[in-house]
């Protein structure tokens, strides 16, 4: 049964196709058209009361969060080459910088960029100093989050920082900006790139 992955190329969605492409697994694109507010409408809502992209429906499986159904993919589709094995001790690590992504750089940098004041004990993410520095040690020893081996974790962590280089939220330093160039040269995301923007400029838009 083919996926439905619920997309726009001006949302997280566009990243899942990366996911998609690097699974292997045939899909096909629903357009919510976010720019008309669809994404909040009964027919969507059913599907994602968030009223948020992405949505991927698997059959009577609905999983949305653009982390989690990278991973469910991974795990149900791409298992031992995209995610480690249950039992694998790489598994920790893959888990790891799969969660710090969405749970500490994004609401570090979304925190810092709104002058959020928050108390460092009581905020999940800390600081915005210690969450770089911690996101440059996980890319370090390279050249991927698990070593020699690409995985699922590099789609969700290096994803995220793709875009956070793109609209200078963070410093584009050498550990981050040579990981994500890595990244970048992997055909499945060049091919999710391209159908991006093919998709864009069939919708007008820039």
């Amino acid at each position: 049964m083919t996926l439905t992955l619920h997309y726009h190329p001006y949302s997280r969605a566009a990243g899942t196709i990366w996911a998609l492409e690097e699974a292997g697994v045939p899909y096909e694109l629903k357009v919510v058209d976010i720019m008309k507010g669809a994404q909040k409408q009964p027919a969507f809502l059913s599907i994602n009361p968030m009223g948020k992209l992405p949505a991927l429906v698997d059959g009577d499986v609905v999983v949305t969060e653009s982390a989690a159904i990278a991973l469910y993919l991974a795990d149900r589709y791409a298992a031992g080459r995209l995610a480690p094995a249950l039992d694998d001790p790489r598994r920790g690590t893959y888990l790891r910088w799969s969660f710090f992504a969405p749970s500490v750089i994004e609401p570090a940098v979304m925190a810092k960029s709104s002058g959020w004041e928050v108390k460092e004990v009581s905020a999940g993410w800390g600081n915005y100093a210690s969450m770089l520095a911690t996101a440059e040690s996980a890319v370090a020893k390279g050249p991927f989050l698990l070593g020699e081996e690409f995985s699922m974790a590099d789609v969700v962590f290096g994803g995220l920082l793709r875009f956070l280089l793109s609209f200078k939220q963070i410093a584009p330093t050498s550990l981050f900006t040579g990981y994500v160039e890595r990244l970048d040269s992997r055909s499945a995301y060049q091919r999710a790139d391209a159908r991006n923007r093919s998709i864009r400029e069939e919708m007008g838009l820039q």
